[in-house]
């Protein structure tokens, strides 16, 4: 009877078949178990599958308020219901031959609500000690030692992404 729903699909669902199988091969346990808690905190109904409305809490818990469309292009990424399993398949094909500076852009991005860049210091303060893997207020001081936030407390990720990854520029670059 699936055979007959996901005729015409073909390829899509070979590939996440066989990306599947070896999913738990390509993370360690701690990775798995962070991925399995970010996994936990979309999947806001608890019921193992991170559906439209889950997206849509977990965004919305965020501040943001999604469309549909942009929801639904989401949802259409995968190639059937989005379990633990294809949870995991979906990053694995998204995390191969992924820049890591682009991961940490992304990251913050999230949070970037009108995509220029920046992070007002505080709301990122706020986000990074009450969300997912907490930082605890020293944790963020540190990060702050070296980070680039201007006088009006604008935290610049894009600049500190090239920093953390190409090293500070010399005073004599500037």
């Amino acid at each position: 009877m699936s055979s007959r729903k996901t005729k015409g699909r073909g390829p899509t669902k070979k590939r996440a078949q066989r990306a599947t199988s070896n999913v738990f091969a390509m993370f360690d346990q701690a990775q798995i178990q962070e991925f399995k808690e970010a996994f936990n905190m979309i999947d806001q109904n608890r019921d193992g599958f991170i559906d439209k409305e889950d997206l849509h809490d977990m965004l919305a818990s965020l501040g943001k308020s999604p469309h549909d469309d942009y929801l639904d292009g989401m949802m259409n990424e995968a190639p059937g219901p989005i379990n633990f399993t294809m949870f995991l398949t979906l990053f694995g094909e998204r995390l191969q031959g992924t820049d890591p500076e682009e991961v940490i852009k992304n990251a913050f991005a999230c949070f970037d609500e009108e995509n220029v860049g920046i992070i007002h210091e505080e709301r990122l303060r706020d986000l990074l000690t009450s969300m997912g893997d907490r930082f605890s207020d020293e944790d963020v001081d540190e990060m702050y030692r070296e980070a680039p936030i201007d006088k009006n407390g604008m935290f610049d990720y894009l600049e500190f992404t090239r920093i953390l990854k190409h090293g500070a520029k010399d005073k004599d670059d500037q």
